[in-house]
């Protein structure tokens, strides 16, 4: 199957949860930088979840960039990454509204920990579709920043309820860390041209 029909919804539905995050804040109430105060948590919430969804929109990118195809699993793989994906403007909100409480920290992390694992999965699915000598599986190899997410993601959960302002400052980390950009798949891409 050709990949472009995955691509553009995929597309599509990130491009809705980015405008859903954005509808959930609420406008300050006043008109001086005091009026921001209130709504902090919930923009610190945002801005976090906006380069989280970003991370993701540009690794999705890059990886079907590197494939010919796809098929009916790696379409349902997709879907998975989606599904896990849009409970991030609920997390999101819950988190921002609740300043930071235990609970709604640890389900954010939650959300970002199974979004990440169904990244693996399609990843894999790709892989396993095109190859092990293939040019996506040359560029992840071992995925060691990918394994190392899914670490300080299991990790935060839990320390959630023990410190929340601990198991944020992982989510932090853990975007900065994607932040850096992943050039792998355009390292190999640009090699394999040559």
């Amino acid at each position: 199957m050709d990949k472009g029909r995955l691509e553009a919804f995929s597309d599509g539905v990130i491009a809705i949860i980015i405008t859903i995050m954005v509808l959930e804040m609420s406008v300050p109430l006043g008109n001086d930088l005091a009026a921001l105060r209130p709504i902090l948590p919930k923009l610190a919430s945002y801005v976090l979840s906006f380069v989280f969804v970003g991370i993701y929109w540009t690794n999705h990118h890059h990886l079907l960039h590197a494939v010919r195809e796809v098929n009916g699993g790696i379409l349902w793989a997709n879907l998975h990454l989606l599904f896990w994906l849009s409970l991030v403007p609920l997390v999101t909100d819950w988190m921002g509204a609740s300043h930071f409480a235990a609970l709604p920290v640890a389900l954010y992390g939650g959300v970002l920990l199974m979004a990440g694992v169904a990244y693996s999965i399609l990843t894999r699915a790709l892989i396993r579709l095109h190859g092990p000598k293939s040019t996506l599986a040359t560029a992840v190899g071992s995925d060691a920043k990918g394994k190392l997410s899914l670490l300080l993601y299991a990790v935060a959960v839990p320390l959630s309820f023990v410190n929340s302002r601990a198991a944020f400052a992982i989510y932090i980390a853990v975007a900065v860390v994607w932040l850096v950009p992943d050039r792998r798949i355009e390292r190999t891409l640009a090699a394999s041209r040559d």
